[in-house]
């Protein structure tokens, strides 16, 4: 049984910075890739961030140059660090993680999820 666990969400004022943390836990399985998704209500969930256990990364146009991904292979645990904090980034944001050795944007690529952590900010 895998858990990933997400914590750091919360309420903020535009412009603002927050840091996401997701920790995997469990035994007998490997994930190579991890994730951050969001859904915002009315809308499709999306790819925010990915990266692989080597470091290689992917990133939404939407967030680059504002939202860096980052990750502690020997604590299994994913780390959002977002900051000039737009609206438009409320959200529900959602860990994923999953074998594959790519930081996939396509979530059928990722087998474990988060139960997810409320981001909002405020205008």
């Amino acid at each position: 049984q895998v858990q990933l666990v997400e914590s750091g969400g919360g309420l903020v004022q535009a412009g603002g910075s927050l840091r996401l943390s997701c920790a995997a836990s469990g035994s007998g399985f490997a994930i190579n890739a991890m994730g951050w998704y969001r859904q915002a209500p009315g809308k499709q969930r999306e790819l925010v961030a990915a990266i692989t256990s080597g470091g290689a990364t992917n990133r939404a146009d939407s967030v680059k140059g504002r939202f860096t991904i980052s990750r502690d292979n020997a604590k299994n645990t994913v780390y959002l660090q977002m900051n000039s904090l737009k609206p438009e980034d409320t959200a529900v944001y959602y860990c994923a993680g999953g074998s594959v050795n790519w930081p996939s944007s396509r979530q059928p690529d990722y087998d474990y999820w988060g139960q997810g952590t409320q981001v909002t900010v405020s205008s």
